[in-house]
């Protein structure tokens, strides 16, 4: 065998070892995207008897904001059944005392019975929330249901939040460099809380607000 045939057979070798670890490594991608994608359950809107939207405006492009809020009022609620009470509760008043399409917040999390926490869609992704002014159009906005000023949310409905926003920057609903702020940090409010807004403010995208507001 002449040595231009052994160089040929060697190149020939190596790239067909290039592709196979190329095709590995893509078919263990998409494995872990179809796990991320299986195991964030989120609770659909029929399923927790959500009323119709009065309107709905589209977001045409992923959002560089996400925005953090608790209820304060609904309490935190740690079955599916209270959470679901409370999410109408809060959809009654949305749309029948302030006067909006609906719920106002695109997602909002409980805590189920194990304490590990639940994703309820409110408005869900690629819709305009009523949760920010000045920043509805280009966020998402995420509440935790209670009253988080003395005390941090339990961990399970932390780890849910983080889930979702990297659900939404992997299906591109959310930019991968987005800026996280709490609602305080973009209206003179108490929201999310003293306790969260404190838990949030070490995330890594968590970013100061452009301009100062009363806390």
């Amino acid at each position: 065998m002449n040595s231009k045939l052994l160089l040929v057979m060697a190149i020939f070798v190596a790239s067909a070892m290039v592709i196979m670890a190329e095709s590995s490594r893509s078919q263990k991608t998409t494995h872990h995207q179809e796990l991320t994608e299986t195991n964030l359950k989120i609770i659909k809107r029929s399923e927790w008897n959500a009323a119709k939207p009065i309107d709905k405006s589209p977001l045409n492009s992923s959002v560089p904001y996400v925005i953090v809020h608790h209820s304060a009022s609904p309490p935190a609620c740690y079955t599916r059944l209270a959470c679901q009470n409370a999410l109408r509760s809060m959809q009654r008043t949305h749309q029948l005392v302030n006067g909006w399409d609906d719920i106002g917040y695109n997602f909002l999390i409980g805590a189920d019975d194990d304490g590990d926490g639940e994703i309820y869609e409110g408005r869900g992704f690629g819709v305009k929330g009523a949760h920010a002014p000045g920043y509805n159009y280009r966020s998402i906005g995420i509440c935790l249901i209670g009253n988080w000023s003395e005390s941090v949310p339990p961990q399970g409905m932390l780890d849910k939040m983080k889930q979702l926003i990297n659900y939404g920057v992997e299906k591109g609903h959310i930019q991968r460099n987005y800026r996280l702020h709490g609602h305080r940090q973009v209206k003179a409010t108490e929201c999310p809380g003293k306790a969260l807004q404190a838990e949030i403010e070490k995330w890594e995208h968590f970013r100061r607000a452009s301009r100062a507001t009363k806390r």
